[in-house]
């Protein structure tokens, strides 16, 4: 989820992939069942495989700190429901100047922080140069077409660009750019994130290690009624039969990304409710290419020509997705999977021919303990390579300590997988492909200067059809160079008790838990 640098950018695409209205209904993701009034009051229980890693929204990777952050914090503009556009969310209003390089917002009127202090647009003026600060050791990169952002009066905030960038609005509804109170409220920056301060339906209560972290319920929200939860706890449950005997036994209300082994079980079990939201997820294996002989493409290339794709889907999924071919995921704009990775043995063993190991070598996968879907890949992908000569050992760590060794870059081959975060392939591209954006390409080391270069045409293309066949090349390019092995495009799923009502979630992976209730409460 970063890059470096971007570079001139588009404005022209912005009707086709972020339309905007001039004003929000304020209203997030729509319930996915219930009907009648919502009741208020009770405690929501998430249980999931993962703790989170940090509470600083400018710096972290994981969603298990996004998807809380996002309750606390919230941005100028949030995503629809259906993952490809953005709305105003904490911005009431915008226009743009007839260069593209000014945004006048007007703010929502009425919105207080949790500790009832009034949102001004001083704090989003320094919420978003935080963000920006960051740089390569952050998410700064994806405001570096921002050259100022200005607080005009209490309620209006100017942004001015360095040039037109048709995505602007769209990166104002990372959650890096969620609104803080200025200055950290007095507090240094270290302080501020052991208890973070938002506008967002919940607010900060305890965080346990390892165990579990509790947001209560923020009084001074600005959606009135809302929330209806008193409080939202995530557990931490590494082994997914456990999460799904709680969500089964009432323990949990949720059980987030249970195994596609035992989704099916699920969804026939009395008083759940299970289901696969679409998604913009793919699945990969990570190549890290400053260990020998991942430096080797044809050593990548053998083993991404290796896997069955349309078998994982089957035998891991059980049916639920498709076969990933290319960089993005096909609900992501530009995608496109012609010439990408497809299960070829023969073109396997040619390639590992003529590699720096024609007769094999010995190597390990990470994967995540307590996780039946990486487990049953890892073990597929051992029967799948020995053809080739390859030992493939399976490494586990538990799901904290394994996001730990991914970013640390510490692995041979790794399980990983990509959600978007706002409705534009650049996010995901420039993470994945530019080694000097802080991620050191997606922890792969991936360096190839040409589709470095394509991915800066990409930002500065105004023109849509343009830009369309510059990630098409980006995409090709990508997949013949196999510094990542795509597995699968999963939906996400999600099973929860049948008390639990409004529970939504988008393309993108977020969800509003201010619309989530409990019956019989």
């Amino acid at each position: 989820m970063k890059n470096k640098a971007r570079v001139a950018a588009a404005a022209a695409i912005a009707a086709a992939a972020i339309v905007l209205a001039g004003c929000s209904s304020g209203s997030g993701g729509a319930a996915s069942a219930g009907s009648g009034k919502p009741a208020s009051g009770g405690n929501l229980v998430i249980a999931r495989a993962a703790d989170a890693s940090s509470l600083n929204n400018t710096t972290v990777f994981d969603n298990n700190s996004i998807f809380v952050l996002q309750q606390i914090m919230e941005p100028l503009f949030t995503v629809s429901n259906d993952g490809k556009t953005v709305k105003p969310w904490l911005a009431r209003s915008y226009s743009v100047s007839s260069d593209k390089l000014t945004y006048t917002i007007k703010l929502r009127k009425g919105v207080d922080f949790s500790n009832g202090t009034p949102m001004t647009a001083a704090d989003v003026k320094f919420s978003i140069d935080q963000d920006t600060k960051t740089g390569s050791d952050g998410w700064g990169y994806i405001n570096s077409a921002i050259k100022e952002v200005k607080a005009l009066d209490r309620s209006t905030v100017e942004i001015d660009l360095k040039y037109a960038w048709a995505p602007i609005l769209a990166d104002l509804s990372l959650f890096s750019n969620a609104i803080v109170p200025n200055n950290y409220g007095g507090e240094s920056q270290e302080s501020f994130y052991q208890h973070p301060v938002g506008t967002g339906p919940f607010k900060w209560d305890e965080w346990k290690k390892g165990q579990y972290l509790k947001l209560t319920k923020n009084t001074h929200y600005w959606q009135k009624g809302k929330p209806y939860l008193d409080s939202v706890r995530w557990n931490v449950v590494p082994d997914a039969n456990t999460r799904k005997l709680q969500v089964q036994g009432g323990q949990a209300d949720v059980d987030e990304y249970p195994d596609w082994s035992s989704f099916a079980s699920l969804k026939s079990t009395p008083g759940v409710v299970a289901t696969a939201f679409p998604s913009t997820e793919i699945d990969y294996i990570a190549f890290n290419q400053k260990r020998a002989p991942f430096n080797d493409v044809h050593v990548r290339q053998a083993i991404s020509d290796a896997i069955d794709r349309k078998a994982l889907v089957k035998a891991v999924l059980y049916g639920n997705g498709k076969p990933a071919n290319s960089l993005l995921a096909p609900g992501v704009p530009y995608y496109d999977g012609t010439d990408g990775q497809k299960y070829d043995l023969t073109a396997a063993k040619q390639a590992l021919a003529q590699s720096s190991v024609p007769n094999g070598f010995s190597t390990s996968l990470l994967i995540a303990s307590g996780n039946a879907n990486q487990a049953a890949v890892a073990q597929i992908l051992q029967s799948e390579l020995k053809p080739l000569g390859i030992d493939l050992k399976i490494t586990q760590l538990d799901p904290t300590a394994n996001h730990q060794a991914r970013e640390d870059s510490d692995f041979d081959m790794a399980y990983s997988a990509w959600t978007m975060d706002i409705p534009d392939p650049d996010e995901w591209t420039s993470f994945a492909v530019d080694p000097a954006g802080g991620a050191n390409s997606a922890f792969t080391f991936y360096d190839n200067p040409q589709v470095i270069s394509l991915n800066e045409q990409a930002q500065k293309e105004i023109d849509s059809s343009k830009r369309q066949k510059l990630y098409s090349q980006l995409q090709r390019q990508t997949a013949q160079d196999a510094f990542l092995a795509y597995l699968y495009y999963p939906p996400y799923a999600y099973a929860t008790t049948d008390k639990t009502k409004g529970f939504f979630v988008t393309p993108l992976g977020n969800y509003h838990l201010e619309n989530v209730y409990k019956s019989g409460q």
